[in-house]
């Protein structure tokens, strides 16, 4: 059977030439619709905690969670380069079981790559997993699973020192040997001289058009979560309006005995009930 699936040399080599499209997905259902639109890298991401699990953080979730989402997105992907982001206890906590942890993704999920946030051994940590033949995607600038020392959730390299620092980050990285840069709330133009100096692709959340691709939480573009929404997010349909008008009318029907009708129901043959009947 031919594999038509998106390998990280092809995600490298869009470079220059087109826009990168990655999306995230959790379970079969959205992850076979976001494949099927062309979508270039499917993440499973930690996001998982907030938008499916209702959990307050992203460091409440472990690999037992994205081994398991991760598994039910494989099964659903045919072209679509899937990645698991590893969670927070499985590679900052102890980092020297990172690599056994990101090569659970791998060979246990199926997952083409991996994601890491920075934090303060990330470098460490990307090159054992890079030299164990695992391809990596960074996370520099705003990371959930470390918010708390950036002094929450806001805008990173705002100053001259902190955009500095981002750039260095990016090409050490770069140079660890990552394949492509998730770049989460950074200004526009950060994010173009990061862009522009860098030879893998980076992928923006929050940091502007000029990024060489754009990654998006599919439950806040399809406004399928209501408990808050970044200014980054823009919703491109309420499915929640959508889902709660046919929960009502399910509702109603019931209620009034419209639902079932006999369209939706199953029959006996008259001789048969006969049989059965006082």
């Amino acid at each position: 059977m031919e594999n038509n699936q998106i390998s990280v040399k092809q995600i490298l080599s869009l470079k220059g030439k087109r826009k990168i499209t990655m999306l995230t997905a959790y379970d079969y259902p959205l992850a076979y619709l976001v494949d099927k639109a062309g979508i270039d890298m499917i993440l499973v991401g930690d996001s998982l905690a907030n938008v499916v699990l209702g959990l307050e953080s992203t460091t409440q979730v472990g690999m037992l969670e994205m081994i398991y989402h991760s598994k039910a997105v494989t099964r659903a992907v045919k072209n679509a380069l899937v990645i698991g982001d590893m969670p927070y206890e499985s590679y900052q906590v102890h980092p020297e079981e990172a690599v056994k942890n990101a090569l659970r993704f791998i060979e246990e999920a199926k997952c083409g790559a991996v994601k890491l946030e920075w934090f303060d051994r990330c470098l460490e940590v990307t090159e054992k997993i890079v030299k164990a033949d695992i391809p990596v995607m960074g996370h520099i600038g705003l990371t959930p699973q470390t918010a708390e020392k950036q002094g929450g959730f806001k805008v990173q390299g705002k100053d001259a020192d902190a955009a500095g620092r981002l750039i260095e980050q990016a090409l050490a990285l770069q140079e660890c040997g990552c394949f492509a840069l998730v770049l989460e709330c950074v200004p526009d133009k950060i994010a173009e001289l990061i862009t522009k100096k860098l030879k893998i692709p980076t992928i923006g959340i929050g940091a502007g058009p000029y990024c060489d691709g754009q990654v998006l939480v599919i439950h806040d573009m399809l406004g399928l979560f209501e408990r808050y929404k970044p200014k980054f997010v823009k919703q491109y349909v309420n499915l929640s309006a959508l889902i709660q008008k046919a929960i009502e009318e399910f509702k109603k029907e019931v209620q009034e005995g419209i639902f079932p009708d006999k369209e939706h129901s199953f029959t006996i043959k008259e001789e048969e009930l006969k049989k059965i009947r006082p």
